[in-house]
């Protein structure tokens, strides 16, 4: 049995990173009758350029980087995320042979369950680094829970083992730069328009899934502007060339971990508080709920009409992104606490994605996304849907086995023949008319005997009945 490491980060990263929207703080203002349930038409010119990542500010690194510590709890097998993902039975059919998925968070430390398997696609958060440096350590443990290799000690085991994980640094809570126009301050390396800069570039290095354990949320009205329609136009971009988006839905806040300041909790489910972003653009985003181990949504994730699916989001197992090893808790202040969120049920979907796209090469990103929405674990709702869940925990073995009819273009696996050593029958068939013959010939002379016996029976009794009168 193993110790388990306990990654010491700030909390912050055990959710999904938040992003601000724009560089300087918005002011806050009272949300228009405007819902806000669905995004307006995408503007495709708004792509950003395609420009060689760079960070857009003098970030200064301002907290220790994560460290390891061997926890008192011990390791003892798999998660029950990785059980209940069936992910034996899955690999009978794929294992993300192929499949470049793009990380796009605060990078990704080398670690031996991912040897061979990373390249660095560039830094906005320190110059001259390339993706694999993460001082935070929350993007190494989602790309473990996408592609890590088996552990010997434990079975822990990445839903895509032999995926390609694309690390692109992009966001940092340990790197900030004094920015008088933020709340507190100074703003943590990562924004909005970062972001929309780093799924372009995802796309033009080769990425077939990108992974966002991202998110910025926002009141209705303060989406008035349009600083967050370069990232609609990126996703767009991304879908349009056949790179399938999967993006977590988002984290209440807590007295231990910053996020979304309010729930989507009314009663009419198209009306919003709060807008996660980019789950919010649902049309070409897979976005991801954080389920329970009893199926039932995590007290922590956000609701939302754009919810697409669930996965495990709660005591997650992965990389340790300071050691060798696995990881298991988190520090909050002095407090461990297990690792938990959005940001770790993201990358579950992301892996399955890999899977469905080795599985069936043939299908469109778009094709991909309907494949897992179709074949999760349904929950109640108009149409096996609801706005907690979207339409249930994904169900990777179903994805890749599944046969949709309304795919175009997807060819379903075949049945293989089956083979009997009786030979063939004759093209004669007078043997079977004379069976029959003799067969219903048979059926007639019983017919008549039992008639016979019968009436033969009748007369007896009756003979008898008149002897006792």
């Amino acid at each position: 049995m193993r110790t388990a490491s306990t990654a010491t980060r700030l909390a912050v990263l055990g959710a999904a990173t938040l992003l601000g929207l724009v560089t300087a703080a918005l002011p806050s203002a009272v949300a228009d009758d405007n819902s806000y349930a669905t995004p307006p038409p995408v503007n495709p010119d708004l792509v950003p350029p395609n420009e060689p990542p760079a960070p857009d500010a003098p970030y200064q690194q301002k907290n220790a980087c994560v460290s390891s510590t061997v926890g008192s709890q011990r390791i003892e097998g798999t998660s029950w995320g990785q059980q209940v993902m069936r992910l034996p039975e899955a690999w009978r059919f794929a294992t993300g042979k192929g499949q470049t998925v793009a990380v796009i968070d605060t990078g990704v430390n080398p670690h031996p369950r991912l040897a061979g398997r990373l390249s660095g696609g560039g830094d906005y958060v320190e110059p001259g680094k390339n993706g694999t440096f993460d001082c935070d350590g929350h993007g190494t443990e989602v790309a473990g829970i996408i592609a890590a290799s088996n552990d010997p000690n434990t079975g822990f085991e990445g839903v895509a083992p032999d995926a390609t994980i694309l690390s692109i640094r992009q966001t940092s809570s340990n790197y900030q730069t004094p920015d008088a126009g933020y709340q507190g301050g100074e703003r943590p390396a990562g924004t909005v328009d970062t972001l929309a800069r780093a799924i372009r570039v995802a796309v033009d290095r080769g990425a077939t899934v990108i992974n966002a354990s991202i998110t910025a949320c926002n009141t209705p009205a303060q989406l008035r502007g349009n600083a967050w329609r370069a990232l609609q136009a990126a996703v767009y971009y991304a879908v349009q060339h056949n790179v399938v988006v999967v993006a977590a839905a988002g984290n209440r806040k807590t007295d231990a971990t910053p996020g979304c300041e309010q729930q989507n909790d009314n009663p009419d489910p198209n009306k919003v508080n709060v807008v996660a972003m980019p789950p919010w653009f649902s049309d070409d985003v897979l976005s991801v709920a954080a389920a329970d181990k009893d199926g039932t949504p995590a007290p922590f994730t956000i609701w939302g009409p754009w919810v697409s699916v669930a996965a495990p989001g709660t005591n997650i197992i992965s990389l340790d992104p300071a050691g060798n090893g696995l990881a298991n808790t988190e520090m909050s202040g002095s407090q461990q606490q297990p690792l938990q969120g959005t940001s770790f049920a993201s990358p579950y979907v992301a892996g399955v994605a890999a899977l469905v796209r080795q599985r069936f090469p043939n299908l469109t990103a778009r094709q991909v996304m309907h494949r897992i929405e179709a074949t999760a674990q349904h929950p109640d709702g108009a149409g096996g849907r609801n706005r907690k869940l979207g339409y249930g925990m994904v169900d990777p073995v179903a994805a890749l086995t599944a046969v949709l009819p309304e795919e175009n273009g997807a060819t379903a696996p075949k049945a293989a023949p089956l083979r009997t050593s009786l030979d063939r029958s004759s093209a004669n068939w007078t043997p079977v008319r004379v069976a029959l013959i003799g067969a219903g010939a048979g059926v007639g002379i019983l017919l008549v005997t039992l008639f016979v016996v019968h009436a033969s029976r009748r007369v007896r009794r009756r003979s008898a009945g008149s002897r006792r009168y």
